[in-house]
């Protein structure tokens, strides 16, 4: 069992935090005397795990030098110590996996409201409706989890398929259960257009993005090309006959958005500010996460849209995500919603690679990428 890294860095905050606690002004900004504490009380739960690891280190070790022990009086010690010791080493690993997640630094993006924007890629109308299957899909998964999807953008094709559609999600955690799903999602399976038999396969994109706060993407209203327009395509009375649409364009970047689920005009206008904030905040992490996402490619993956991540297999229920090797026989639930599987496994790869960076132990090597 290797030992924990230095709990000094940590203890040192910890002494900070009480130095700033025992302030008499300490609580005259109530939102960041909250913020303190809340932090205060999570290093202090981290410091306490990480003594108490250590404390079980030495018990074990005291237990196994008992067990070596040939000295007749130590017979009763040394049964009492096996019987002892798997209990004990139980309660070390779950310790040590404790104080490691908590060492690790969180995404401030986990906890974030969430832009879900899915486009069909190749395959023409049969990857049209898999994006509207996959849209459902994560619709049902939102359901379990309680958040709200609000539709901001849609584009039907012929078959009643998506060509494109864009969701705001919200709720508990949404960035991070969903953020691994971003990439190029693959289907194989016979279309309901084609009539020979044949299995094809197409392509779907999947973009998350974690909603941007105006703090932290300032848009300057001068940089905007806004523009109203009546909605298209199938809808209520209200939002095809209203000016309700809206399309912004980002003069800088080049990005447009465009938004006509709502009837409100006001409503799409701030949808679209809150997608194209996403955006802009996402092509800001990439730049700024260049080096490390190069680290991370063929590891969890960059969630780059040029990148297959995963392949729905229709004929053999097989679902896999190509990132990590993990393959399941369960796709009929999955189209239903059933992510839980997936999702925790990609977390699970996730901790231990920033395990392995946090330690410096070489990372455990990845079972076969699965099936194609």
């Amino acid at each position: 069992m290797e030992s924990l890294p230095d709990i000094t860095p940590f203890q040192r905050r910890l002494d900070e935090l009480a130095a700033q606690m025992a302030e008499p002004s300490f609580y005259a900004a109530a939102r960041a005397a909250a913020e303190v504490t809340r932090e205060q009380q999570k290093l202090a739960a981290l410091v306490a795990d990480w003594h108490a690891h250590e404390k079980l280190s030495r018990e074990i070790m005291e237990s196994q030098a008992l067990l070596k022990s040939s000295a007749v009086a130590d017979a009763d010690l040394r049964e009492l110590a096996a019987a002892e010791l798997p209990a004990l080493e139980a309660r070390r690993t779950t310790l040590r996996e404790t104080v490691l997640r908590a060492m690790l630094p969180p995404d401030p993006a986990d906890s974030r409201d969430t832009v879900l924007e899915i486009r069909a890629g190749t395959g023409g109308e049969e990857a049209a409706l898999f994006a509207a299957e996959l849209a459902r899909a994560y619709q049902k998964y939102a359901d379990t989890r309680g958040w709200r999807v609000e539709p901001t953008s849609s584009s039907p094709s012929e078959r009643g398929g998506l060509k494109e559609a864009g969701f705001l999600v919200s709720g508990a955690d949404v960035y991070r259960q969903l953020k691994f799903e971003s990439g190029v999602h693959r289907v194989q399976r016979v279309p309901v257009t084609e009539g020979s038999g044949r299995i094809h396969t197409s392509t779907v994109t999947v973009a998350v993005l974690p909603e941007a706060g105006e703090v932290e993407v300032k848009i300057d209203p001068q940089d905007l090309d806004i523009s109203v327009m009546r909605a298209s395509g199938p809808g209520g009375q209200g939002v095809n006959t209203t000016d309700s649409a809206v399309r912004i364009v980002h003069r800088p970047t080049g990005l447009t958005v465009y938004c006509a689920d709502g009837r409100s005009q006001q409503k799409n206008k701030a949808s679209a500010l809150a997608v194209l904030r996403a955006r802009l905040l996402q092509q800001q992490q990439d730049a700024a996460h260049a080096s490390y996402a190069a680290q991370r490619r063929g590891q969890i993956g960059t969630g780059d849209r040029s990148e297959r991540i995963r392949t729905y297999n229709f004929p053999q229920s097989r679902v896999t995500d190509h990132r990590i090797g993990f393959t399941s026989h369960n796709l009929p639930q999955v189209m239903e919603g059933a992510f839980d599987d997936l999702i925790a496994a990609l977390q699970r790869a996730d901790f231990e690679e920033k395990l392995a960076a946090l330690t410096g132990q070489p990372l455990a090597p990845r079972r076969a990428r699965g099936e194609d």
